[in-house]
């Protein structure tokens, strides 16, 4: 674990994550260290940087890792999560938080996400066979990412250490 706090770090809620190689470059080109967390072993590059953490498959085990760690690191990490409540917990414990098209959760934003994220919940339990799910992943989510980690990664690393 990073137990050094001028470090930058990245988590990445990485089950679902579709720009695990974006994120990786990134990092080192920044020096950060990144923490892969997921329920189940996948590759990763072999860099002294990147650490895999698996979890148990227990309900939230993932996201419970990651805003723990969120909390230790402060505001010198960023979380990567399209997980609306993880990003909350992140955010709460002074994290920056990015979803993996690009948009960022910050403070302003989150409760009015929960809200709604809560509401579309209950529509969809109401309504037999209706699901729903994010749109399509594409070039212009990676790019915004891409855009996206970078600007936070710029102004963490003008932040004293």
């Amino acid at each position: 674990m990073n137990d050094r706090p001028s470090i930058l770090t990245i988590l990445v809620d990485a089950d679902a994550c579709p720009v695990k190689d974006e994120i990786y470059r990134v990092a080192a080109r920044y020096r950060a260290e990144v923490f892969v967390v997921s329920n189940a072993a996948f590759r990763i590059p072999q860099d002294p940087s990147i650490h895999r953490v698996v979890v148990d498959d227990g309900f939230d085990a993932a996201d419970d890792w990651i805003a723990e760690e969120a909390a230790r690191v402060g505001p010198r990490c960023v979380v990567v999560t399209a997980d609306i409540l993880l990003a909350d917990r992140c955010l709460k414990a002074g994290a920056r938080v990015l979803a993996h098209n690009g948009k960022i959760f910050d403070k302003a934003g989150i409760g009015s996400a929960v809200a709604m994220r809560a509401i579309m919940a209950d529509l969809r339990s109401g309504m037999d066979g209706v699901t729903g799910g994010p749109p399509p992943f594409g070039k212009a989510d990676r790019s915004n990412f891409l855009q996206a980690l970078d600007r936070v990664m710029v102004a963490l690393s003008r932040m004293p250490g």
